[in-house]
């Protein structure tokens, strides 16, 4: 493969920021959600999502201030290491690539528990890894063509969510809802959260295509939040429609199992129409669109992510380049899958799950520190979009998320060492063995 340093194509317009912004998330409102239930129930459940839910859109007004004023490939990596220098910018785009390089075994699982529903003798983990190459191949091929196919599908997901909520919601019964409503007690709140938050994982990565939008400063600001607003709707409406069928238990443990199930919404839906009518299978056919779509998402954020690491300096130098005429990153695209089979392997979905919520959070925590940071260092920086209510939005996002993490913390204490474990190793790369020249070239193109 011939290759070039890094040049991204502007195609993507307002649309396209949208349906990438949905497609990264709305996997979560079909499986990893119900995971939550044992440990909150229907009511703590509730009350981490509606507490994620205030989070996210207060992170997501702060969060555009610094995408539409540093339009870069890097993200949070970008804006930290700018306001707070090197070492916490590392940090930030370190726990980044933790978020967008597990995410995607998450939701590959998931994709072959769905389709084993048709091809029960299928391998799950044999189908998972086939979509792996796929949709990594996709994202070499083209964003522009990717981007297009992204859209399809995402709408088709958000539709499909729609005719599911139709054809429960009438079902709802809040005796059904309120079935063993706290088997741990309020303090299942806490240990909900990471699950929580996968509702809405991974929509920063909006900030991670700038370079590729048209008019970053505009489209980005309009897409990321119509993004948010829909993915807020369609939470609720999910968690609501899919709990008050049969109670929480009838979608996380399928009939005679004790094992977590990874389709939730199918166990709800065969309550109302049975497992053989046509809407059930319709439905569980299109509900893979939904998986497809974050799937394809974060695996295309996710390249651009480490291939910003390889361009300055702080990874390998190949994982920077893209290739010269397809100008897409297909080294970072191929080692994240490399790191993807590994995880995929290890079948711990829930231990994914919360690994990438660990990264998610320490990245909205340093980049909120950072929206404070650049007001007062550089209050001259042009901002196309400013942060509504300045402090008390970010503020209230701020703090949300440090109690978030000190739940994870609490109730996942072994992966917050294995995730500590990783960024210490991360730090000791970056300290010794990045040059002195890389650290500060980053400061020299700031400005891009």
């Amino acid at each position: 493969m011939s290759y070039s340093s890094a040049s991204l194509k502007r195609t993507l317009g307002p649309l396209s920021v949208w349906g990438l912004g949905v497609g990264y998330v709305i996997s979560g409102m079909y499986f990893g959600w119900n995971l939550g239930l044992p440990e909150g129930g229907p009511y703590g459940m509730l009350v981490a999502t509606i507490f994620v839910t205030v989070m996210y859109v207060c992170f997501v007004l702060s969060y555009s201030e610094l995408a539409a004023a540093i339009p870069r490939a890097g993200g949070a990596f970008v804006y930290a290491h700018r306001a707070l220098g090197p070492m916490p910018g590392f940090i930030a785009g370190a726990a980044q690539g933790i978020e967008f390089v597990f995410a995607p075994p998450a939701i590959a699982a998931a994709i072959g528990a769905y389709i084993s529903i048709f091809f029960p003798d299928a391998s799950p983990i044999f189908i998972a890894m086939a979509a792996y190459i796929l949709f990594t191949g996709l994202n070499i091929y083209g964003v522009q063509q990717s981007a297009i196919f992204g859209i399809i599908i995402t709408i088709l997901a958000v539709l499909e969510l729609l005719l599911f909520v139709g054809l429960t919601l009438p079902h709802f019964e809040w005796v059904q809802f309120q079935k063993n409503p706290l088997p741990n007690g309020w303090f299942g709140a806490f240990a909900a959260i990471p699950y929580a938050i996968w509702f809405y994982l991974a929509i920063e990565g909006v900030a991670n295509i700038a370079e590729e939008v048209k008019n970053p400063q505009r489209d980005l600001f309009i897409g990321f939040n119509l993004a948010m607003a829909t993915l807020v709707l369609l939470a609720l409406a999910v968690f609501f429609s899919g709990v008050g069928i049969a109670g929480w238990e009838s979608i996380v443990y399928p009939a005679g199992s004790t094992s977590p199930s990874d389709s939730p919404l199918p166990l709800a839906l065969a309550k109302v129409t049975g497992e053989s009518h046509v809407m059930y299978h319709l439905l569980v056919s299109i509900g893979l669109l939904g998986l497809l779509a974050s799937f394809h998402g974060i695996i295309l954020v996710a390249g651009r992510t480490t291939m910003e690491f390889g361009r300055v300096g702080y990874a390998p130098q190949f994982i920077g380049k893209v290739l010269q005429k397809r100008q897409t990153p297909a080294f970072a695209l191929i080692v994240n899958m490399g790191i993807g089979f590994c995880a995929l392997l290890t079948g711990k979905t829930s231990e994914i799950i919360t690994l990438a919520v660990f990264g998610a959070i320490t990245l909205y925590i340093v980049s909120l520190i950072s929206v404070f940071k650049l007001r007062k260092v550089e209050p001259e920086l042009e901002r196309p979009f400013k942060t509504p209510l300045y402090p008390f939005i970010p503020m209230i996002a701020l703090s949300i998320a440090i109690i978030c993490l000190l739940a994870l913390i609490y109730f996942n204490f072994i992966l917050f060492l294995i995730y500590g474990f990783l960024l210490l190793i991360g730090s000791i790369w970056f300290k010794f063995f990045v040059s002195g020249e890389a650290k500060t070239a980053l400061n020299l193109n700031s400005n891009v």
